[in-house]
Protein backbone atom coordinates (compact mmCIF):
# COMPACT_ATOMS: atom_id res chain seq x y z
CA UNK A 1 0.00 0.00 0.00
CA UNK A 2 1.26 3.54 -0.89
CA UNK A 3 1.81 6.54 1.15
CA UNK A 4 3.34 4.49 4.45
CA UNK A 5 0.33 2.71 4.97
CA UNK A 6 0.35 -1.37 5.74
CA UNK A 7 2.28 -3.50 3.22
CA UNK A 8 -0.33 -6.41 4.00
CA UNK A 9 -2.87 -6.79 1.36
CA UNK A 10 -5.33 -7.29 4.00
CA UNK A 11 -5.36 -8.94 8.16
CA UNK A 12 -4.30 -12.31 7.82
CA UNK A 13 -4.54 -14.93 10.31
CA UNK A 14 -3.65 -18.55 11.23
CA UNK A 15 -6.14 -21.50 11.34
CA UNK A 16 -4.77 -24.80 12.54
CA UNK A 17 -5.69 -28.22 10.84
CA UNK A 18 -3.61 -30.33 12.89
CA UNK A 19 -3.45 -33.68 10.72
CA UNK A 20 -6.86 -33.41 8.48
CA UNK A 21 -5.60 -32.26 4.57
CA UNK A 22 -7.50 -29.31 3.83
CA UNK A 23 -7.97 -27.69 1.05
CA UNK A 24 -5.43 -24.61 0.77
CA UNK A 25 -3.25 -26.08 4.00
CA UNK A 26 0.40 -25.98 4.26
CA UNK A 27 2.41 -28.96 3.55
CA UNK A 28 6.03 -29.25 4.95
CA UNK A 29 9.07 -31.33 3.61
CA UNK A 30 7.88 -33.90 6.26
CA UNK A 31 3.92 -34.31 4.82
CA UNK A 32 2.73 -32.16 8.00
CA UNK A 33 -0.36 -30.03 7.25
CA UNK A 34 0.46 -26.68 8.72
CA UNK A 35 -1.43 -23.39 9.52
CA UNK A 36 -3.68 -22.26 6.90
CA UNK A 37 -3.71 -18.58 6.34
CA UNK A 38 -6.81 -16.53 5.64
CA UNK A 39 -7.28 -12.99 4.58
CA UNK A 40 -9.65 -11.00 7.00
CA UNK A 41 -10.54 -8.40 5.20
CA UNK A 42 -8.89 -4.85 4.51
CA UNK A 43 -6.30 -3.84 6.41
CA UNK A 44 -7.18 -0.05 6.64
CA UNK A 45 -10.99 0.83 4.89
CA UNK A 46 -10.69 3.28 1.58
CA UNK A 47 -12.68 6.13 3.57
CA UNK A 48 -9.34 5.64 6.59
CA UNK A 49 -7.36 6.33 3.47
CA UNK A 50 -9.02 9.31 2.58
CA UNK A 51 -8.10 10.66 5.64
CA UNK A 52 -4.98 10.30 5.22
CA UNK A 53 -2.61 12.69 2.78
CA UNK A 54 -2.11 9.59 0.46
CA UNK A 55 -2.46 10.02 -3.58
CA UNK A 56 -4.61 7.23 -4.20
CA UNK A 57 -5.21 5.42 -7.86
CA UNK A 58 -7.50 3.21 -9.54
CA UNK A 59 -9.13 2.31 -12.54
CA UNK A 60 -12.70 2.17 -14.11
CA UNK A 61 -14.10 -0.94 -14.18
CA UNK A 62 -16.06 -0.98 -17.15
CA UNK A 63 -15.37 -4.90 -18.52
CA UNK A 64 -18.19 -7.00 -17.05
CA UNK A 65 -15.48 -9.47 -15.52
CA UNK A 66 -14.32 -10.95 -12.50
CA UNK A 67 -10.77 -12.12 -13.81
CA UNK A 68 -10.13 -8.12 -15.25
CA UNK A 69 -11.02 -6.59 -12.02
CA UNK A 70 -8.68 -9.00 -10.14
CA UNK A 71 -5.81 -8.03 -12.69
CA UNK A 72 -6.57 -4.70 -11.70
CA UNK A 73 -6.47 -5.48 -8.10
CA UNK A 74 -3.06 -7.22 -8.10
CA UNK A 75 -1.52 -5.11 -10.33
CA UNK A 76 -1.46 -2.70 -7.68
CA UNK A 77 -4.79 -0.35 -7.85
CA UNK A 78 -5.54 1.53 -4.74
CA UNK A 79 -9.36 1.29 -5.87
CA UNK A 80 -11.50 0.11 -8.74
CA UNK A 81 -14.89 1.81 -9.63
CA UNK A 82 -16.95 -1.13 -11.11
CA UNK A 83 -19.28 0.86 -13.60
CA UNK A 84 -22.82 0.24 -13.46
CA UNK A 85 -23.70 3.68 -15.11
CA UNK A 86 -22.05 2.97 -18.14
CA UNK A 87 -21.14 -0.25 -18.30
CA UNK A 88 -22.69 -3.85 -19.03
CA UNK A 89 -22.21 -5.14 -15.81
CA UNK A 90 -25.14 -6.85 -14.21
CA UNK A 91 -25.56 -7.38 -10.29
CA UNK A 92 -24.00 -10.97 -10.42
CA UNK A 93 -21.39 -9.99 -12.54
CA UNK A 94 -20.68 -6.96 -9.81
CA UNK A 95 -20.66 -9.45 -7.18
CA UNK A 96 -17.58 -11.75 -9.00
CA UNK A 97 -15.75 -8.51 -9.87
CA UNK A 98 -16.61 -7.22 -6.06
CA UNK A 99 -15.32 -10.74 -4.09
CA UNK A 100 -12.38 -11.14 -6.83
CA UNK A 101 -10.37 -7.83 -4.96
CA UNK A 102 -10.28 -9.63 -1.91
CA UNK A 103 -6.37 -10.11 -0.43
CA UNK A 104 -5.79 -7.49 -1.88
CA UNK A 105 -5.19 -3.68 -1.05
CA UNK A 106 -7.46 -2.63 -3.54
CA UNK A 107 -10.88 -1.26 -2.60
CA UNK A 108 -13.89 -2.28 -4.71
CA UNK A 109 -16.30 0.53 -5.12
CA UNK A 110 -19.37 0.73 -7.22
CA UNK A 111 -21.05 4.02 -9.46
CA UNK A 112 -24.59 3.16 -9.86
CA UNK A 113 -26.86 4.37 -12.39
CA UNK A 114 -28.52 6.85 -10.39
CA UNK A 115 -29.19 7.87 -7.03
CA UNK A 116 -31.63 4.70 -6.41
CA UNK A 117 -31.81 2.81 -3.24
CA UNK A 118 -32.56 -0.62 -4.93
CA UNK A 119 -29.22 -0.28 -6.62
CA UNK A 120 -27.24 1.13 -3.60
CA UNK A 121 -28.27 -1.39 -1.11
CA UNK A 122 -27.46 -4.37 -4.14
CA UNK A 123 -24.05 -3.14 -4.52
CA UNK A 124 -23.37 -3.01 -0.41
CA UNK A 125 -24.83 -5.86 0.41
CA UNK A 126 -22.47 -7.78 -2.80
CA UNK A 127 -19.44 -6.53 -0.74
CA UNK A 128 -18.80 -2.97 -2.26
CA UNK A 129 -16.57 -1.34 0.13
CA UNK A 130 -18.27 1.99 -1.07
CA UNK A 131 -20.92 4.17 -3.81
CA UNK A 132 -20.35 6.23 -6.27
CA UNK A 133 -23.04 8.53 -7.38
CA UNK A 134 -23.32 10.17 -10.33
CA UNK A 135 -25.50 13.58 -11.28
CA UNK A 136 -25.48 15.17 -8.06
CA UNK A 137 -26.82 18.41 -8.43
CA UNK A 138 -27.91 20.02 -5.11
CA UNK A 139 -27.58 19.56 -1.63
CA UNK A 140 -30.60 17.45 -1.53
CA UNK A 141 -29.18 15.10 -3.50
CA UNK A 142 -26.21 14.99 -1.78
CA UNK A 143 -28.22 14.65 1.43
CA UNK A 144 -29.93 11.77 0.06
CA UNK A 145 -26.53 9.90 -1.53
CA UNK A 146 -25.45 10.13 2.32
CA UNK A 147 -28.19 8.80 3.66
CA UNK A 148 -28.75 5.49 1.28
CA UNK A 149 -24.86 4.68 2.14
CA UNK A 150 -25.04 4.62 6.25
CA UNK A 151 -27.63 2.73 8.21
CA UNK A 152 -29.91 4.06 10.82
CA UNK A 153 -29.84 6.28 13.15
CA UNK A 154 -26.94 8.14 10.48
CA UNK A 155 -29.32 6.70 6.97
CA UNK A 156 -31.47 4.55 5.92
CA UNK A 157 -29.97 1.94 4.84
CA UNK A 158 -31.77 -1.11 4.97
CA UNK A 159 -30.44 -4.45 6.60
CA UNK A 160 -28.80 -7.66 4.36
CA UNK A 161 -25.50 -7.94 4.26
CA UNK A 162 -26.20 -11.89 3.63
CA UNK A 163 -22.95 -11.83 1.16
CA UNK A 164 -21.49 -8.91 2.09
CA UNK A 165 -20.14 -10.14 5.53
CA UNK A 166 -17.83 -12.88 3.87
CA UNK A 167 -16.16 -10.45 1.77
CA UNK A 168 -14.82 -8.26 5.15
CA UNK A 169 -14.39 -11.91 7.21
CA UNK A 170 -16.82 -10.53 9.36
CA UNK A 171 -20.28 -12.03 11.22
CA UNK A 172 -23.84 -11.40 10.07
CA UNK A 173 -24.35 -9.29 13.17
CA UNK A 174 -21.32 -7.34 13.16
CA UNK A 175 -21.03 -6.12 9.75
CA UNK A 176 -23.38 -3.40 10.80
CA UNK A 177 -21.03 -2.33 13.21
CA UNK A 178 -18.02 -3.51 11.85
CA UNK A 179 -18.30 -1.72 8.27
CA UNK A 180 -21.10 -0.20 8.06
CA UNK A 181 -19.41 3.02 9.05
CA UNK A 182 -16.46 2.21 7.42
CA UNK A 183 -18.47 2.55 3.92
CA UNK A 184 -17.26 5.73 1.41
CA UNK A 185 -19.51 8.03 -0.11
CA UNK A 186 -18.08 9.94 -3.12
CA UNK A 187 -19.87 12.32 -4.84
CA UNK A 188 -19.39 12.45 -9.23
CA UNK A 189 -19.76 16.77 -9.83
CA UNK A 190 -20.48 16.51 -13.60
CA UNK A 191 -23.24 19.54 -14.27
CA UNK A 192 -24.15 23.10 -14.27
CA UNK A 193 -26.49 22.90 -11.58
CA UNK A 194 -23.73 21.33 -9.61
CA UNK A 195 -22.12 24.02 -10.11
CA UNK A 196 -24.20 26.77 -8.98
CA UNK A 197 -25.34 24.54 -6.03
CA UNK A 198 -21.57 23.80 -4.71
CA UNK A 199 -21.41 25.40 -1.47
CA UNK A 200 -24.65 23.82 -0.46
CA UNK A 201 -23.80 20.26 -1.85
CA UNK A 202 -20.43 20.64 -0.29
CA UNK A 203 -22.29 21.22 3.14
CA UNK A 204 -23.60 18.60 3.76
CA UNK A 205 -22.05 16.04 6.47
CA UNK A 206 -21.04 12.15 5.40
CA UNK A 207 -19.23 13.26 1.99
CA UNK A 208 -15.88 11.38 1.99
CA UNK A 209 -14.96 12.44 -1.42
CA UNK A 210 -16.13 14.23 -4.78
CA UNK A 211 -14.83 14.28 -8.20
CA UNK A 212 -14.55 16.65 -10.32
CA UNK A 213 -16.21 14.67 -13.58
CA UNK A 214 -13.96 16.33 -16.71
CA UNK A 215 -15.95 14.80 -19.52
CA UNK A 216 -19.23 15.04 -18.11
CA UNK A 217 -19.06 18.33 -16.88
CA UNK A 218 -17.30 19.68 -19.99
CA UNK A 219 -20.02 18.68 -22.14
CA UNK A 220 -22.64 19.98 -20.00
CA UNK A 221 -20.96 23.11 -20.62
CA UNK A 222 -20.58 22.94 -24.36
CA UNK A 223 -16.90 22.63 -24.51
CA UNK A 224 -17.34 18.27 -24.91
CA UNK A 225 -12.83 17.61 -24.15
CA UNK A 226 -12.24 21.08 -24.17
CA UNK A 227 -10.32 21.09 -20.67
CA UNK A 228 -8.73 24.24 -21.57
CA UNK A 229 -12.11 26.42 -23.00
CA UNK A 230 -12.09 29.68 -20.11
CA UNK A 231 -15.67 28.53 -19.54
CA UNK A 232 -13.99 24.91 -17.87
CA UNK A 233 -11.52 26.37 -16.27
CA UNK A 234 -13.66 28.92 -14.68
CA UNK A 235 -16.00 25.76 -13.63
CA UNK A 236 -13.28 23.82 -12.43
CA UNK A 237 -11.64 26.39 -10.54
CA UNK A 238 -15.00 27.12 -8.55
CA UNK A 239 -15.28 23.48 -7.85
CA UNK A 240 -11.42 22.90 -6.46
CA UNK A 241 -11.82 26.52 -4.17
CA UNK A 242 -14.79 25.23 -2.53
CA UNK A 243 -13.91 21.97 -1.96
CA UNK A 244 -10.30 22.85 -0.62
CA UNK A 245 -12.06 25.09 1.75
CA UNK A 246 -13.98 22.74 3.46
CA UNK A 247 -10.98 20.01 3.25
CA UNK A 248 -12.94 16.91 1.10
CA UNK A 249 -10.04 14.86 -1.02
CA UNK A 250 -10.91 15.92 -4.43
CA UNK A 251 -10.77 13.64 -7.75
CA UNK A 252 -10.55 13.54 -11.18
CA UNK A 253 -9.78 11.87 -14.24
CA UNK A 254 -5.90 11.59 -14.87
CA UNK A 255 -4.85 9.48 -18.06
CA UNK A 256 -1.43 10.29 -18.49
CA UNK A 257 1.45 10.55 -16.31
CA UNK A 258 1.74 14.68 -17.46
CA UNK A 259 -2.02 15.05 -15.80
CA UNK A 260 -1.49 12.94 -12.92
CA UNK A 261 1.54 15.24 -11.98
CA UNK A 262 -0.21 18.60 -12.62
CA UNK A 263 -3.99 17.59 -10.73
CA UNK A 264 -1.58 16.27 -7.86
CA UNK A 265 0.60 19.78 -8.11
CA UNK A 266 -3.40 21.44 -7.45
CA UNK A 267 -4.19 19.53 -4.42
CA UNK A 268 -6.23 16.47 -5.86
CA UNK A 269 -5.96 13.22 -4.80
CA UNK A 270 -7.92 10.69 -6.15
CA UNK A 271 -6.95 10.28 -9.46
CA UNK A 272 -8.96 7.22 -11.86
CA UNK A 273 -5.99 6.72 -13.87
CA UNK A 274 -7.62 4.58 -17.17
CA UNK A 275 -10.08 2.56 -18.44
CA UNK A 276 -10.06 -1.12 -18.60
CA UNK A 277 -11.25 -1.33 -22.00
CA UNK A 278 -9.85 1.83 -23.35
CA UNK A 279 -6.36 0.58 -21.87
CA UNK A 280 -6.74 -2.57 -23.84
CA UNK A 281 -7.80 -0.99 -27.12
CA UNK A 282 -4.95 1.12 -26.51
CA UNK A 283 -2.62 -1.79 -25.82
CA UNK A 284 -3.69 -4.07 -29.00
CA UNK A 285 -3.33 -0.97 -31.28
CA UNK A 286 -0.08 -0.24 -30.01
CA UNK A 287 1.02 -3.72 -31.86
CA UNK A 288 0.04 -2.77 -35.02
CA UNK A 289 3.45 -2.21 -36.02
CA UNK A 290 5.54 -4.84 -34.32
CA UNK A 291 8.00 -7.13 -35.92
Amino acid sequence: MRGGSSSLPGRISKQAFGNRPGVGAAVDARGTHAALLLWEGPAMFFKDRLMSDDVLRGVVNVVPSAVVTQAIAAGGADFVMIDREHGPVDRASMHSMIASTAGTACAPLVRVPSIDEAEVKAALDAGAEGIVYPLVQTSEDAERCVSLTAYPPTGTRGWGPFVAQSRFRTTLRDYATEVGPRVTCCLLLETVEAIHNIEAILDVPGIDFVVLAQFDLSTALGVPGAFDSPVFKEAAATIETAVAARGIPLGAAALTREQASALVAKGYRVLFTGFDVLMLKDQVASFANWG
